[in-house]
């Protein structure tokens, strides 16, 4: 018969009639008697304190007499009660028993990693209460009961419990909170820790692991530094102007995304000429720039001084520059298929279209495997239906540049503004990748079509495959400045606050050669316009290509130079020198002579600018140097330092620092402020 069965009958029989008070006072004065010898004698039977006994209590009370009369309902109530609490007791212990032992590490589960495996040590099992005492505890059971007619018993779990837990009870709960025995260790299932050499070794999850960082694939045209050269053999110095800012910005870019840039994409002159400066102006168109020079003391060698040669190029007013015609080849191909490429060319051109005047003219071509025509010359007061066609762009497919620079051409010449500005304004992170694409025939392309007074301009996007040493081919050959746009505020700066210098030339084919006095100087070196140096000869060339300067221009050129008989020079004097009677009669206390040559935009022919230099350009005190020029020279020190240069390996970025803050001046756009705060960054990256 299952236990099932007999709660059935159990359940089936009539109501018994409920037992006095006076005999069930008795049945559980028995049962409290008999719980109380127990514990007396608890210390003759096996285990060292009461709470390793619990099972002794259910021993009393659930015993085979009570399940086999049937004489306690609330048997299986009471014994759940007892055993649900016991068996948490019994988990918490094993919990707190696995803590490691001394000179053991516990340590924290490892995802993906194997689990420790344990060592189990088998505990003895809890003692059974002594069988004398149970028969003992039965037998007054009995006795009880003998003397109260046979019925069915009526006591409930809460009855008893209620019993066991009052305050003045003479045993059982009562005791114990008056004197709690000594706990002894748990008797629990006992697990060592895996030593700490043993353990295994963190492993991260697969949303941990970072990716390799990509190979940069961009390229920059690679020039040594420009060496410190003698006087006496090599007294003339020649260079194209350069008015191109690409590198700064993307200096910038690099030392914002936490790593010093490449020293190949470091043009210190460039990072010059980023930033305006108020160099004297020149009064008329006639005289379309002005050249102003500085001699001061050089801060980072106390044996050489510093020689700036400025250019500020005469500024035409918005009313009286010519009508444009804008050709915008625009690069769709796959490359461009990133936030910072094709998205952001899109917002650039929306700000240059704004900037435009009724009567200027917009094309817009690209390419992307073939070239192909988005918009015919419009006329800029159609401004939403260039902006739709800029809108419309998406990318796709290989880069077929060549064939997308003819097509551009094509357009320039059908729109052609006689007397005005022709531009193509190429747009591209360099990667031309099918048809032409080797520099020199693209750098054919383009000074063929410069015949023609159609002029190119290029704007960079993007990084990791931005061919910049093509870049600065296509611009140079084609009259024109080469931008990089990393960001909203640098297309705003490049196309919008400074479009008339981007979009007018003032003047082209300017070159700048300075010849030093070798009774005055015995050294010099150019900082520098290492991918401008022209050979002597060019100067006079008007065969030569060289830069343009556009309207509003600054151009800065600075010259590291040794006095004659300082201990700084680092060539020795020739053992087989020049006679004596062959040496150049001094001029008026000359140290140099720069003359600048140029071309006005549409002419042919080159005009001779020259300006002597004597210590009525000097200044004794670096200190008391023009702000303007202090900034200069704090940012062609920077720019040397991160391009290496031996000449500041031992000067800090701190005092360069010191030097730009203190020439900051106005800072009506923050410019010199951002350049402050690439200082600080490139510092402490140049740490780590």
């Amino acid at each position: 018969m299952t236990m099932t069965d007999e709660f059935d009958q159990l359940g089936n029989l009539a109501p018994a009639p409920r037992a006095s008070d006076a005999a069930r006072a008795r049945a559980l004065a028995a049962a409290m008697q008999a719980f109380d010898e127990t514990e007396k004698n608890a210390a003759r039977g096996k285990g060292s304190s009461w709470w390793q006994r619990q099972s002794s209590v259910l021993n009393r009370i659930w015993s085979t007499r009570m399940v086999t009369q049937h004489r306690y309902l609330a048997g299986s109530a009471l014994a759940t009660m007892l055993i649900i609490p016991t068996a948490a007791l019994l988990t918490f212990e094993l919990t707190r028993g696995n803590l490691p032992t001394s000179g053991q590490v516990a340590l924290p589960q490892v995802l993906d990693a194997p689990k420790p495996t344990v060592e189990r040590v088998p505990v003895p099992p809890v003692a059974k209460p002594a069988e004398p005492l149970q028969q003992e505890a039965e037998r007054k059971a009995d006795a009880v009961q003998s003397a109260e007619p046979p019925r069915q018993s009526d006591f409930s779990a809460s009855d008893v419990a209620h019993l066991l837990n009052r305050q003045d009870a003479s045993g059982g709960a009562a005791k114990r909170s008056a004197a709690p025995a000594p706990m002894a260790p748990p008797p629990v299932m006992a697990e060592r820790a895996v030593p700490l050499a043993a353990a295994p070794r963190y492993a991260p999850t697969e949303r941990e692991i970072l990716p390799p960082l990509e190979e940069s694939r961009d390229r920059f045209a690679n020039a040594d530094t420009n060496p410190v050269k003698s006087v006496a053999t090599d007294p003339v110095s020649t260079f194209s102007v350069d008015v191109d800012t690409a590198s700064y910005a993307f200096v910038r870019r690099s030392l914002l995304e936490g790593h010093l840039p490449d020293p190949d994409s470091v043009r210190v002159e460039e990072m010059i000429n980023y930033f305006p400066y108020d160099w004297p102006r020149p009064q008329t168109v006639d005289e379309p720039f002005r050249t102003t020079v500085t001699v001061t003391p050089t801060p980072w060698n106390s044996g050489t001084r510093l020689m700036h040669v400025a250019i500020k190029g005469f500024e035409t007013a918005p009313a009286a520059q010519p009508a444009a015609n804008l050709v915008f080849l625009i690069d769709v191909s796959g490359s461009m298929n990133a936030p910072d490429r094709l998205p952001l060319l899109k917002s650039a051109f929306r700000l240059l279209v704004g900037k435009l005047k009724p009567e200027d003219k917009v094309s817009i071509v690209t390419y992307a495997g073939n070239a192909g025509t988005v918009l015919e010359p419009t006329s800029a007061r159609e401004r939403d239906k260039i902006l739709a066609a800029i809108d419309n762009l998406r990318p796709g497919g290989s880069t077929a540049g060549a064939e997308g620079i003819d097509a551009a051409y094509r357009l320039a010449r059908l729109a052609f503004i006689q007397g005005g500005v022709n531009r193509v304004m190429l747009a591209t992170d360099g990667d031309f990748n099918v048809g032409v694409s080797s520099d020199e025939e693209l750098k054919r392309i383009i000074e063929q079509r410069r015949k023609d007074g159609i002029f190119l301009s290029v704007l960079g996007f993007g990084k990791g495959n931005l061919n910049d040493s093509l870049m600065q081919t296509l611009a140079q050959n084609g009259n024109g400045t080469a931008a990089y746009i990393d960001t909203l505020a640098e297309a705003q700066k490049a196309l919008v606050d400074e479009a008339g210098s981007t979009l007018f030339p003032i003047a082209k084919d300017v070159k700048i050669q300075v010849e030093f006095n070798p009774q005055q100087i015995g050294e010099y070196r150019l900082v520098g316009y290492e991918t401008r140096a022209l050979k002597r000869e060019d100067f006079n060339n008007d065969r030569a290509d060289a830069g343009d300067i556009g309207s509003g221009h600054a151009v800065t050129a600075i010259y590291e130079v040794t006095p004659k008989g300082s201990a700084s020079a680092l060539n020795d004097p020739l053992r087989y020198g020049p006679a004596a009677a062959s040496a150049p009669i001094p001029v008026s206390g000359e140290m140099a002579f720069v003359k600048i040559r140029y071309k006005q935009p549409d002419g042919d022919t080159s005009k001779l600018i020259t300006t002597p230099v004597t210590e009525m350009n000097a200044v004794r005190d670096f200190s008391a140097a023009p702000q303007d020029v202090r900034f200069a020279t704090a940012v062609a020190a920077f720019g040397q330092k991160l391009r290496g240069t031996d000449a500041l390996d031992a000067y800090p970025y701190r005092l360069i620092l010191d030097m730009a803050r203190n020439a900051r001046g106005g800072d009506a756009f923050g410019y010199r402020s951002g350049f402050l705060d690439l200082m600080r960054l490139a510092e402490t990256l140049d740490r780590r």
